[in-house]
């Protein structure tokens, strides 16, 4: 894991537990599995996928009956972020409240990382 020991690699919000406990319910699956792919404007978008089991080297981060699974390329890109849940007229989904984001597209689908040296440093890592 890349990261600081003792700490979890995201948190969720109440709202974000509660969203991810009845999909998990719902469908009989084992969690929320999130990671990062190349594409979209600002050249990175989320990825996000409920999933039965988790994979060997996936970070799995439980929350108050709530699981997400890390994807291992992405957990670097994902320590520290925060995951919401809006709902509203307009549209419903999973927010990343994330440090790790230096810009974002104005549509809001696509990020752009701070460089791979710069979280590093910034978490002490060789």
């Amino acid at each position: 894991m890349f990261g600081i020991p003792g700490k979890q690699a995201v948190t969720m919000t109440p709202a974000a537990v509660a969203q991810v406990r009845r999909l998990m319910d719902r469908d009989n699956r084992a969690g929320l599995r999130i990671g990062v792919k190349k594409g979209g404007c600002a050249g990175m978008e989320y990825t996000m996928e409920f999933v039965d089991a988790a994979e060997g080297n996936d970070e799995v981060v439980e929350q108050d009956g709530a699981r997400v699974l890390i994807a291992p390329m992405a957990q670097m890109f994902l320590f520290g972020t925060e995951i919401d849940y809006r709902s509203s007229l307009l549209e419903s989904g999973f927010h990343f409240n994330n440090p790790n984001v230096s810009d974002a597209c104005g549509c809001g689908e696509s990020i752009k990382f701070k460089d791979v040296e710069e979280l590093q440093a910034e978490r002490g890592a060789s």
